[in-house]
C-alpha cells in the first residue's frame, strides 16, 4: 500500500470476485484501501482467492451471492449495511461466456446467459442505489465486453447480454446522476483467464487467431482490466458517468 490510498475508508462489493478478473479487481481495490466484499457463488474458490490476496492485504472478506436471485442480493446488502453502515462501490463483474451461433443456441442457453450477465447487473444496480444514496455519492461499474460494442456470429447470447449491459448502464446513470452516483461500463477484449482457456483447449488455433486480431498483438492481462475498474471507482473519474471504457488493445478501432 502506498502512502496515499485512493479508496481509503470506502466499502466495495465485487461480484464474481473469485474468478480471474474478479480476483484482480478485489486485490486492486483493497490495495488502494477499500474494504472489499468478494461476492461469489463458490465459497471454496473465494476462500482460495482471499487467502492469496490477504497474504498481502487483510481487506477482503467473502459473502455468498447468487446474482440472479433478488433475495440473495437483499441478504448481501443487509449484511453490508449492518457490518459497515455504508456502500461506496459496486462492481458487477459476475458473468458467463457462451460460444454458440444463433442456430445452435437453445432457449435455455439464452435465458441462462441473459439472467446472469444482464439481469444480475440490473438487480445489483437497482438494489445498491438506496445504500449509495445515503453517502451522497457512489460508483457502480458494470462489466460488459467488446462484444457489447460490436457483433459476433459465434456468441449471439453473450453479445446480446453485454450489449444490454452497455445501454442499461447509460439509462441507470442518467437516473442516478442527481444523487451523484456514477455508473459506467467497462468493455474488455479477450482476457487471459481460466474461463477462456476452455476455448483454447477445444480449438487449438483459436487463441492464435484471436491474438493476431489484436493490434497490440497480445491478450489482455486481468490486472489491466482491474486498473480500469479502479479508475472508475476512484475520484480520478469524478466527472465520468454513463459511458463505456473500452480496454481492448485497439480491436474496436479496426
Amino acid at each position: 500500500m502506498g502512502q496515499y490510498e485512493k479508496l481509503k475508508g470506502r466499502v466495495a462489493v465485487v461480484t464474481g470476485g473469485a474468478g480471474g478478473i474478479g480476483k484482480e479487481i478485489c486485490k486492486c481495490l483493497s490495495n488502494e484501501g477499500a474494504q472489499v466484499i468478494m461476492a461469489d457463488l463458490s465459497e471454496s474458490s473465494a476462500a482460495n482467492a482471499i487467502a492469496e490476496i490477504n497474504s498481502a492485504y487483510n481487506k477482503v472478506i467473502y459473502h455468498e451471492l447468487d446474482v440472479v436471485s433478488e433475495q440473495s442480493w437483499h441478504t448481501l446488502y443487509q449484511y453490508v449495511e449492518q457490518r459497515f453502515s455504508r456502500l461506496d462501490i459496486l462492481v458487477n463483474n459476475a458473468g458467463i461466456y457462451l460460444f454458440k451461433d444463433i442456430e445452435n443456441t437453445t432457449l435455455d442457453d439464452w435465458n441462462r446467459v441473459m439472467s446472469i450477465n444482464a439481469t444480475g447487473v440490473f438487480l445489483g444496480t437497482k438494489l445498491a442505489i438506496p445504500l449509495l444514496r445515503q453517502n451522497g455519492s457512489g460508483s457502480i461499474i458494470n462489466m460488459s465486453s467488446t462484444s457489447g460494442i460490436t457483433g459476433s456470429p459465434f456468441e449471439v447470447a453473450y453479445t446480446a447480454s453485454k450489449g444490454s449491459v452497455r445501454l442499461f448502464t447509460k439509462s441507470a446513470a442518467l437516473y442516478t446522476a442527481k444523487d451523484n452516483i456514477r455508473i459506467n461500463s467497462v468493455h474488455p477484449a479477450t482476457t487471459d483467464t481460466s474461463m477462456v482457456e476452455v476455448l483454447w483447449e477445444s480449438n487449438k488455433d483459436l487463441k492464435k487467431t484471436v491474438t493476431e486480431n489484436v493490434p497490440l498483438g497480445r491478450l489482455a492481462d486481468p490486472i489491466e482490466i482491474a486498473k480500469a475498474i479502479l479508475f472508475l471507482a476512484s475520484d480520478d473519474s469524478s466527472y465520468i458517468t454513463g459511458t463505456e471504457l473500452i480496454v481492448d488493445g485497439g480491436m474496436t478501432a479496426i
